[in-house]
C-alpha cells in the first residue's frame, strides 16, 4: 500500500472500497506518535469527576505544541455500546468482549478486544474507549458488516452514511478510517485495505465524523476526511463529544 504524503510521524490514503465509497484512511506511526482521550463537554458525562486539561473538551496550548491530528470518539454514553476511561477514572463501567482503543501510561495504543486482547500482560492502561464488538478481527471484517442496524442508528435510516472506525496493524501503527459515505461493510473494507488487523467503527452520521491533521507537529490543522461538517480548529475550541488527539513524542 502506498500513502500520499508520507512522514516519520503522520500519512494519509484515500481509497476506494468494492462497495464504491471513498474512505480516508490517516496512519498514525507506532513508537513516534503518543495519544491522548479526551472527553467532551456533555458526553460522556463525567459528573463530577475533576479532569487533566490535556483530557477535557479542548485541547490545551501545551498539547497543541506538539500535536499532529485528532479524531472523533465513539457513540453516546447513552447507547450502552461500551465503557469509558479517561486518565484513570472511570466514566462508564468498561466491558469485556467489546472493541477498545487502549492508551497505556506511555502514550502508546492499541486496539483489541478488551479482556481478551488487551489490556496486554503488564500493561499499565490509562484511557480506553470501547465501542461495539470488533468490525474487523484477524484482518477480516466482522460477518454481521451486512447486518447495517447492528453498527448503529442513521439518519434517515440509510445504510451509507457518515462512518468512521480506527484500527492497529501488524506492525503497531494506528490507522483512522473516515468517509462522508460508507455502509459497515466499506468502512471495514477500508480498514483491511489499510492493513488493520483488528478495527473498531467510532461514530458514524455527518454531525460527529471528523478527523484533522497537521503537516508538522503543532503546524496548522487541516481537514482530513473530504465533505466533513466541522471545522480544522473544532477540536482545538472544544467540542461536545468525546475525541483522540495524536502528538508526536
Amino acid at each position: 500500500m502506498t500513502y500520499q504524503g508520507s512522514t516519520l510521524l503522520v500519512d494519509e490514503r484515500a481509497v476506494v472500497t468494492p462497495g464504491g465509497a471513498h474512505v480516508e484512511l490517516i496512519r498514525f506511526r507506532a513508537g513516534v506518535v503518543h495519544f491522548t482521550l479526551h472527553d467532551g463537554s456533555t458526553d460522556p458525562p463525567r459528573g463530577s469527576l475533576a479532569l487533566p486539561a490535556d483530557a477535557q473538551s479542548a485541547v490545551p496550548a501545551s498539547e497543541q505544541a506538539t500535536m499532529v491530528g485528532a479524531f472523533n470518539g465513539g457513540f453516546l454514553a447513552s447507547t450502552g455500546s461500551g465503557g469509558f476511561e479517561v486518565d484513570g477514572q472511570v466514566l462508564e463501567p468498561l466491558v469485556a468482549g467489546r472493541a477498545s482503543f487502549v492508551i497505556d501510561a506511555n502514550g502508546t495504543a492499541h486496539v483489541g478486544v478488551w479482556g481478551s486482547q488487551l489490556p496486554h500482560p503488564g500493561e499499565q492502561v490509562t484511557s480506553v474507549r470501547q465501542n461495539l464488538v470488533p468490525l474487523v478481527s484477524g484482518g477480516v471484517p466482522s460477518p454481521s458488516v451486512g447486518d447495517v442496524a447492528a453498527w448503529g442508528a442513521t439518519l434517515g435510516g440509510g445504510a451509507a452514511v457518515a462512518r468512521s472506525g480506527v484500527g492497529e496493524d501488524a506492525a503497531g501503527n494506528i490507522v483512522y478510517a473516515g468517509s462522508m459515505s460508507a455502509t459497515p461493510a466499506d468502512l471495514a473494507n477500508a480498514l483491511v485495505q489499510g492493513g488493520v488487523v483488528t478495527g473498531m467503527e467510532l461514530d458514524i452520521n455527518p454531525e460527529w465524523v471528523q478527523a484533522v491533521v497537521a503537516p508538522v507537529p503543532g503546524g496548522a490543522l487541516q481537514t482530513a476526511v473530504p465533505g466533513q461538517n466541522r471545522p480544522a480548529d473544532q477540536y482545538l475550541v472544544g467540542w461536545t463529544r468525546d475525541f483522540v488527539v495524536a502528538s508526536a513524542g
